[in-house]
């Protein structure tokens, strides 16, 4: 006989963990999501907000008092600054975007302006959720034709390279850069 897995308030709770953590939504947005998972997996017995609520305000609590004691330059500032580079080898940085299309919506955009992107390196919300709890982000790279790169491209290499630079290890496997680090990006307070 198998354990059972976790329960609605662990799942809800794992939930606003990975939402506070990305760091990517304000407070509100964060709030109405962990709501949201809230009414879709608590039963009709509970009281969804007040359970929502909870445990949104103690996982902002812990990351809060967590990130007192983290090193003045985190894996997350080290990837900021090799965005910043690859952005000004006119490679679009998409971060924490819903999905593919919007990097297709943004090599377009660029299109029709009369430019073009060297390419486009984005990662979702789903990729950060995993960053937070297993220290690898998977980061999409496509060229600015949105044809996906492959090995021995001057684009991934150029990326791959600016990765490392700032001391973040980096491989391409199976489409995809993975990018190990520990996901600490701050909260302001």
């Amino acid at each position: 006989m198998s354990a059972a897995g976790p329960g609605p308030i662990e799942r809800l709770r794992a939930f606003a963990r990975v939402q506070v953590r990305s760091g990517y939504h304000d407070d509100a947005t964060v709030r109405d999501e962990v709501l949201e998972a809230a009414r879709e997996d608590l039963s009709r017995g509970d009281d969804a907000e007040t359970m929502a609520a909870e445990v949104t305000d103690s996982e902002i609590a812990a990351l809060l008092d967590e990130q007192r004691t983290w090193p003045e330059t985190t894996d997350v500032d080290r990837l900021e600054n090799a965005f910043a580079e690859l952005e000004s080898h006119s490679v679009v940085v998409l971060r924490a975007c819903n999905d593919h299309w919007d990097a297709t919506a943004a090599l377009t955009r660029i299109d029709e302006a009369g430019e073009r992107a060297a390419g486009v390196l984005f990662f979702t919300h789903t990729d950060v959720w995993h960053a937070v709890d297993h220290g690898m982000l998977e980061l999409n790279l496509w060229h600015g034709d949105t044809a996906n790169v492959a090995v021995g491209d001057d684009l991934l290499r150029l990326v791959l390279q600016t990765l490392g630079r700032y001391g973040l290890s980096a491989v391409f496997d199976e489409g995809r850069i993975e990018t190990t680090l520990t996901w600490q990006r701050r909260r302001r307070l």
